[in-house]
């Protein structure tokens, strides 16, 4: 009966099936466009370079960060700096973060007096870029679909470099229908986006890349140290196997500043040592060995 009384007063301006729509219709997602304001928690190594790029696209952006002084290059392009995670939601549509490991990701989105996730606006899309747990990223699915929030996890591959030059691979869970909004922001950060399934499922990818590398890079510094002890140009070694079989991003982007000495770092040892752990106690979960 409230069905039908709700039809007949909308009678002049909405059919039956629209009437149906708007009792049953998905929650609402915010549209991106020229207005929508962004959020940024996590202005590291990554953070810094990634929201730069949808500064210098023109967002309105506020940015939260533990220590200050990592938000002053955002700043100093016209960024906003907040004193906490929930005062970045209060002031956007759509919020990232890119932390160092889940307990921050935790702190930051439910914290019972600083955490962003109850500060969001219905409608209101989250994107996590750390590289987490999977199960805590279907935890966050959860609890923001209950505030008829949209989540996806996101995390990246490609390090300082390729964060600089928009370049990063970027691989996403959780609800389609936001990837497809949020896909010209990321455009803004990567290039190769790849929405990978539910909730969890971009976690799930970035482990792969993880064990990927992890290997990798031991064959990539044991390569060319036996490159210098035979006396080789290793940089000429570098261009020589780069284009070959034995060819790989870390050796082509990071073989280059090993032989120069530099060390600047692109990643932190610890965050790696994390990503491992993660990696195998979801082998775990799956009664998957992985002795590598």
């Amino acid at each position: 009966r409230i069905l039908a009384t709700t039809y007949r007063r909308k009678s002049r301006t909405r059919s039956l099936s629209q009437t149906l729509r708007w009792y049953t219709t998905e929650s609402p997602i915010h549209q991106i466009s020229p207005k929508t304001r962004i959020g940024w928690i996590g202005t590291g190594v990554m953070g810094n370079s990634m929201c730069g790029h949808l500064v210098d696209a023109g967002y309105k952006t506020t940015v939260y960060n533990r220590t200050l002084s990592k938000t002053l290059p955002l700043q100093n392009k016209g960024a906003t700096v907040a004193s906490s995670p929930a005062e970045v939601a209060r002031n956007s549509d759509v919020v990232f973060s890119i932390v160092g490991f889940p307990s921050d990701l935790q702190s930051i989105l439910f914290d019972p007096s600083s955490g962003a996730l109850r500060s969001l606006d219905p409608s209101s899309i989250f994107i996590d870029m750390t590289t987490s747990t999977p199960q805590l990223a279907q935890q966050i699915a959860s609890a923001a679909s209950k505030l008829k929030i949209h989540a996806l996890d996101a995390p990246v591959s490609g390090g300082d470099i390729g964060a600089r030059n928009k370049k990063l691979s970027i691989m996403i869970g959780g609800e389609l229908r936001a990837f497809e909004a949020v896909k010209p922001l990321l455009n803004e950060m990567g290039s190769n986006i790849q929405y990978m399934g539910a909730a969890g499922a971009g976690q799930h990818t970035k482990m792969v890349n993880q064990i990927l590398i992890a290997s990798n890079m031991i064959g990539v510094v044991e390569g060319l140290m036996y490159g210098r002890k035979a006396g080789l140009d290793v940089e000429q070694v570098i261009k020589a196997v780069g284009g070959g079989a034995a060819g790989s991003w870390s050796v082509n982007n990071l073989g280059p500043r090993i032989v120069k000495g530099d060390f600047e770092p692109g990643f932190y040892v610890q965050h790696f040592i994390k990503d491992m752990g993660i990696a195998l106690e979801e082998a775990k979960r799956m009664n998957l060995t992985l002795p590598g």
